[in-house]
């Protein structure tokens, strides 16, 4: 079975009477629900006295002189007293349970509330466990009675017990549902008289009251205006007095709240206005002058009409807003003056005409105490030393003393930027996020209408960080040439000077140049085949440093003049052997071109691209005689070597001895001829020659036994006898001549270049009526001094363009 606990609600209170409030029925025990059986004695407790007493039993009802009633049936009971309504009804439950679940009739906000899991006598319940809607709240194993302390709404619910029997049946209560009460209502603020006149005075009342079963509360009671307490402490009347109402006043709410001595639980009244009445009659106050400074004379006049005289006037102030208005002055004068104004005297003043029957209330007037401005003050407030580009600045406008409002207002070069109010007198402040441009001088204004004031100047210098620098390399031509001045040039495109700039060769410093007004650097490199490399730059002014980017620089290195070396395989250079020209320059830039000459005709030429030297094998024949010669060249100027003479032995030692044989035999047999051939030819030549230098120093040991090497000088022709062929035009007689050369040593004719050049000369050994057309330009063929020459004639075929192709280069044999 359900028992309902039933929720008593009260109407609102209001300011009308109520009629005859219901009596209240008290349980003794004070369970709604018991073991059939017992009995249960009623109360009817009325709030007056009654002599009969009625009680009503679901259909039935009897009258009684007793407000007490003993009962034992399950049901709900009513009763009534003399002259009163009837009172709620109360559901009693004689249960034949075994196991049963009592609570109060009443359940109350902040009372304690017990609930009993009771087993009936002679039952034996074990694991008696207690449940709220449906879910375990305790177990009750020693006690059987539950405790709810400061009930609020969230203990509301149904609750139920259960048990298990010894033969280990579960057994369940009846359930209850618990609704916990309101104990006092929330209270209404009233107030008397209802038509509310200026300077009357009114009384609030916070009308509530406890429930009826709970008559024995007491409250205590707090009066508010707005958000302000009208007094400090919490009262014990329900009352609260206001001794004068002002037309102000209206705009203001009042409320007021109640509270249980002895909790902390409070609950309010609704808010309401009281419109304030005034009288009707032409009062009306103001100052002279309009607009009063701090240091002048003020006179505050209450000009009245239409009042009967004799007039007292009553001079009150309110300081603020919140506080309330005190009287300052009385007197019969219309006038009330203030010789000196200071800021004590700021505030709102109203005069009150009275006579003998009423009084008479004025607007309010308000005097603020104007101050002009003060010179502002401007002052730079930035988050470090230095006012860096990109950072936050403030800029903060005040002046010591001025009435507000006061408007300020920021100047950039007498430029207007910003303009800040300030209505409550303190200073202005403007935000910067600081660029290059915001550098200059700064003002600041102030103005209350009282005067205009302009603070001094402040400069501002925005340093600017260095932006990544650029390195440019200048050089004086396409490419850079060792010799070559370089300028380095290194420049950041933004950056506060000054600005220092360091140079770097691969990462290793060069050195540093300061640029004091901003701008570039320049860093000059006389160069150097070790100046080619990586270089950089770098940029600090003091706000952090920044590096270029990486520029490679590649200095070309002029060729040197080259070596010609010649190396043959044997001691002298024979026709059919391999020949090797090696032509190597010390220094210079690769690629490196490579040329070969013989008689100034071009031979072969070759690129070397790692810069070493270039070799040139020539399998030679007896036209290859001659001199050699080697040029080099990377794009930076062409060089040449010195000219190499070499000179192609035409037969070996094996093949030289039958022929010299019969060179000989044929010699003696015409020794007539041959001498007077010496005297017609060899007296001109020798006449017409020149003896080249000798160098006694000559040492025959010194000859190499090794692989000779011609360089520039060939060594070997130093030794051997030079033979050239002399042919007459037409002719059948082949001329030999013979030169013997005495000994010199190697260092004599490498010393003696000219004497060798003569030497291969095709024109030295040819007389002159013998020589080409093309040859004539040579005066004689010219001997070597201390050389002997012999003339035979060899009968031998010959032809007619034998002498021309013994003159002419011979191409080169590869």
């Amino acid at each position: 079975m359900l028992l309902w606990v039933s929720l008593l609600v009260l109407a609102p209170v209001t300011g009308q009477s109520v009629t005859e409030p219901k009596p209240v029925i008290s349980l003794h025990p004070p369970w709604t629900t018991v073991f059939q059986g017992e009995r249960v004695t009623l109360t009817c407790n009325a709030f007056h006295f009654s002599a009969k007493y009625r009680w009503y039993f679901e259909e039935t009802s009897y009258e009684t002189f007793s407000n007490t009633l003993e009962v034992q049936n399950s049901g709900e009971y009513r009763c009534q007293a003399q002259n009163s309504p009837l009172s709620n009804r109360v559901p009693l439950l004689f249960s034949p349970a075994n196991l049963i679940l009592q609570a109060p009739l009443d359940v109350f906000e902040e009372e304690s509330v017990v609930l009993r899991c009771q087993t009936r006598a002679k039952t034996g319940l074990n694991a008696v466990m207690l449940y709220k809607n449906g879910k375990f709240l305790k177990a009750l194993e020693n006690i059987s009675d539950f405790t709810i302390h400061q009930a609020s709404l969230k203990d509301n619910g149904i609750y139920h017990c259960t048990g298990v029997k010894e033969d280990g049946h579960y057994v369940s209560s009846n359930s209850v549902e618990i609704q916990v009460q309101e104990l006092f209502p929330p209270p209404v603020l009233t107030a008397s008289p209802t038509n509310f006149i200026e300077g009357r005075a009114v009384t609030l009342t916070c009308l509530t009251q406890p429930v009826p079963q709970r008559p024995n509360v007491q409250l205590q009671f707090q009066f508010l205006r707005d958000s302000w307490t009208l007094e400090s402490d919490w009262r014990s009347s329900p009352e609260f007095q206001i001794t004068t109402i002002w037309r102000e006043d209206s705009r203001s709410s009042y409320w007021c709240q109640a509270r249980r001595v002895t909790s902390l639980v409070h609950k309010k009244s609704q808010r309401f206005q009281m419109h304030v009445q005034s009288v009707t009659a032409e009062i009306r106050i103001y100052t002279y002058p309009e607009l009063p400074l701090k240091g002048q004379k003020l006179v505050i006049i209450c000009s009245v009409g239409g009042i009967q005289e004799p007039i007292t006037f009553f001079w009150y102030k309110r300081t603020n807003k919140l506080s309330r208005r005190t009287k300052i002055h009385t007197s019969s004068e219309r006038e009330f003056r203030i010789p000196v104004l200071t800021d004590s005297h700021a505030g709102e003043y109203c005069c009150v005409a009275r006579n003998r029957h009423q009084s008479f209330f004025s607007d309010l007037v308000t005097v603020n105490v104007k101050v002009p401005v003060s010179r502002p003050v401007l002052t730079l407030r930035t988050p470090r030393a230095q006012t860096v580009e990109g950072n936050m600045v403030e800029l903060h406008c005040e002046a010591q003393r001025g009435s507000p409002p006061i408007q300020y207002q920021l100047f950039h070069e007498d430029v207007a930027l910003e303009s800040s109010s300030s209505p409550f007198g303190r200073g202005a402040t403007f935000n910067l996020f600081l660029k290059a441009e915001h550098s200059g001088n700064y003002i600041c204004q102030a103005n209350n209408g009282l005067g205009v004031q302009r603070s001094d100047t402040v400069s501002l210098s925005v340093r600017v960080p260095v932006s990544r620098p650029v390195l440019t390399l200048r050089t004086p031509r396409a490419q850079a040439v060792e010799g070559d001045m370089v300028e380095l040039h290194c420049e950041a495109q933004r950056g506060s000077s000054p600005i220092l700039y360091q140079f770097f060769h691969e990462d290793v410093a060069l050195g540093s140049r300061s640029s004091p007004s901003g701008g570039g650097a320049p860093f000059n490199l006389s160069l150097t085949a070790e100046h080619s490399g990586n270089y950089s730059c770098k940029a600090d002014n003091g706000l952090g440093a920044q590096r270029s980017e990486v520029m490679t620089l590649s200095v070309i290195v002029p060729v040197s003049r080259p070596v010609l070396t010649l190396k043959v395989p044997g001691a002298q250079a024979v026709e059919g052997d391999m020949v090797e020209l090696l032509c190597e320059a010390q220094r210079g830039s690769p690629p490196i071109l490579y040329r070969f000459y013989h008689e100034n005709v071009t031979l072969e030429s070759s690129v070397s691209h790692s810069g070493q030297g270039v070799s040139f094998n020539l399998s030679v024949t007896a036209e290859h005689s001659g001199n050699y010669s080697c040029e080099v060249d990377n794009g930076l100027g062409p060089q040449c070597s010195e000219a190499v003479t070499l000179h192609i032995t035409g037969l070996t030692g094996s093949r030289i001895g039958p022929v010299a044989t019969g060179v000989t035999g044929g010699l003696l047999s015409i020794m007539g001829l041959a001498a007077v051939a010496l005297l017609l030819y060899g007296w001109p030549l020798r006449k017409a020659g020149r003896r080249p230098t000798s160098d006694s120093s000559r040492n025959p040991s010194d000859s190499d036994s090794q692989e000779p090497t011609y360089h520039n000088v060939p060594a070997w022709i130093e030794l051997q006898p030079v033979y050239s062929n002399v042919n007459p035009k037409g002719g059948d007689i082949v001329y030999a001549e013979v030169q013997s050369i005495p000994g010199k040593s190697k260092h004599a004719v490498a010393s003696a270049p000219g004497l060798l050049k003569n030497t291969m000369s095709p024109t030295t050994c040819l007389p002159s009526h013998l020589r080409p057309a093309s040859l004539w330009p040579s005066a004689a063929c010219s001997l070597p001094q201390d050389s002997s020459v012999i003339y035979s004639q060899v009968k031998g075929p010959s032809t007619p363009a034998s002498v021309p192709q013994l003159m002419a280069p011979s191409a080169p044999h590869r």
